[in-house]
């Protein structure tokens, strides 16, 4: 028999969105919960996130009078993903409504509506979106747990100390659910305590073993062990076994977390995994300790790969921009696409086109050589090493289409999307501007992601399976940890937060009914 450290209920590894939604579950219910983070700060990518999170049908669309239904969301499901696992569509779509309920019954939890239109053009779509976020939070609502949240993006890639005022977006979630978890009186939150195994006895997962500062540990959970704690994104070992495209460096995940090693106990348990090869990508501004910044929103400039030439709508959204830069690169097999460059003007001062985060000032991207400014495009792209004439006669074209108001090769702005971070221009469509007002400027792009979305095959209920699909008894899997419901597809903003709460919530139910 084991000889166990502690002995709980629920033991749940991570503590993103996903993961707290099960913890706060189970808490909530009366379970003795752990949660485990590797790491010394709660929240893990999801406090990165703009917490948009696609919850469809629920009260929060209601309430803001959005003509919103699971029903219209199913068939935007279907519309996309076609019959490959519509069990789970079924199920992540009809939990929506009663996971954000039973969350919004805790005064600490308040979400609202905010426009942000769904990705694809595609029956059921919701042309302004139908996402929900968590409201703002004073840090002292939650006192004492404030200053484990993970800090923003900008912040804990810099090292800085989080600037005083409201935790938003996903830091506003994580302290939300953090602060409902730790109130029911049934929780316990360990940080700096990483899961390295699950303890089997008679074909049941019973426990985990996790390293800590003071030692090894061996945590016994009575009901279950749900694994929520990221994906592969920061090992480059597995990335490359998987066939993933992109580098662990240009990931967004933190930094020295989400190295699959719940992914890899799962596999030691007997699990199946699919879509290890996939990601949740985006375009990445290199940056010049060799990791990448987020992009997304872009409202001007043009990309081009190493031969001078546009290859895609840029104003697309930022899944379907990444692998649009991965089908390029695949097609061309000449490594013209990784790096790219974001070929831009003088009228935004020297800043890019577009958001990113974090939000390197461009005189130090310009001081490391990831960034080139000249005063002629033939200059500029001396510079960057690409064909002058080719870069020339591709601005040009572009310019024409803006004078235009219609993208001829790549349809950019037709789509609602397109235009939505895009202020007036004085032209025919506002997702083109043209690139004519010296200075010009070249940011390097490369592919990167915001996690992994390959990992442990699931059921409806989270419940993770052999590769002939039985049940690993008292094993559970949520968010990046288990394989996307969404397949290849990145179906609206917060689908990855959204699933990691459903079938987080999802786990918790199925082990009090079992």
């Amino acid at each position: 028999m084991t000889d166990w450290t502690t002995e709980c209920d629920v033991v749940v590894v991570g503590s993103g969105g996903g993961a707290l939604t099960g913890a706060y579950t189970a808490a909530a219910q009366g379970l003795k919960t752990i949660v485990l983070e590797k790491t010394d700060l709660v929240g893990g990518t999801s406090s990165y996130s703009g917490a948009s999170i696609w919850l469809p049908g629920t009260q929060v669309q209601e309430r803001a009078g959005l003509q919103d239904s699971t029903e219209n969301a199913r068939t935007y499901l279907r519309a996309l993903l076609g019959d490959a696992e519509t069990a789970r569509q079924d199920a992540y779509v009809d939990t929506a409504p009663i996971v954000v309920e039973f969350l919004e019954r805790n005064p600490h939890i308040e979400f609202q509506y905010r426009a942000f239109p769904d990705y694809y053009k595609a029956e059921g779509r919701m042309d302004a979106g139908r996402s929900i976020n968590p409201l703002d939070l004073d840090p002292a609502d939650i006192g004492d747990l404030a200053p484990i949240v993970r800090p923003e993006l900008d912040q804990d890639r810099t090292g800085q100390t989080h600037a005083p005022g409201k935790l938003i977006g996903g830091r506003a979630l994580i302290g939300r659910l953090l602060a409902a978890f730790t109130g029911t009186g049934n929780a316990e939150l360990r940080t700096r305590t990483d899961m390295t195994d699950l303890v089997i006895e008679d074909g049941r997962v019973v426990g985990v073993v996790a390293d800590t500062k003071d030692g090894q540990v061996r945590i016994k959970a009575n009901r279950g062990v749900l694994l929520a704690a990221g994906g592969i994104e920061a090992n480059p070992e597995m990335r490359a076994d998987a066939g993933t495209p992109g580098e662990a460096a240009w990931s967004m995940g933190p930094f020295g977390a989400n190295t699959g090693a719940p992914i890899a106990a799962g596999i030691a348990a007997g699990a199946a995994t699919a879509l290890m090869d996939q990601a949740w990508f985006c375009p990445g501004v290199a940056q010049p300790d060799g990791s990448a910044a987020f992009m997304v929103g872009v409202r001007g400039g043009i990309l081009v790969d190493q031969k001078g030439e546009r290859y895609l709508n840029e104003s697309l959204p930022y899944d379907r921009f990444g692998r649009a830069m991965d089908a390029h690169d695949r097609a061309t097999g000449d490594n013209r696409t990784l790096p790219s460059y974001m070929i831009f003007d003088s009228r935004e001062k020297g800043g890019l086109p577009a958001i990113s985060l974090p939000n390197t000032p461009p005189a130090t991207l310009l001081d490391a050589g990831v960034w080139a400014v000249a005063d002629t495009l033939d200059e500029l792209a001396s510079k960057i090493g690409v064909p002058a004439d080719a870069l020339r006669a591709t601005v040009e074209q572009f310019n024409d289409y803006a004078e235009r108001g219609v993208d001829e090769q790549f349809h950019r702005g037709e789509d609602p999307y397109d235009a939505f971070f895009c202020p007036p221009n004085g032209g025919p469509n506002n997702a083109l501007t043209a690139i004519e007002t010296g200075p010009f400027y070249a940011a390097k792009i490369v592919l990167s992601d915001l996690g992994t979305k390959g990992g442990l095959v699931t059921d409806v209920d989270a419940r993770v399976l052999t590769a002939d699909g039985t049940p690993i008894a008292g094993l559970y899997a949520a968010g990046n940890t288990s394989a996307s419901v969404s397949g290849k597809v990145y179906p609206g903003p917060g689908v990855p937060l959204g699933t990691a709460m459903v079938f987080g919530y999802r786990a918790v139910a199925h082990m009090l009914a079992n």
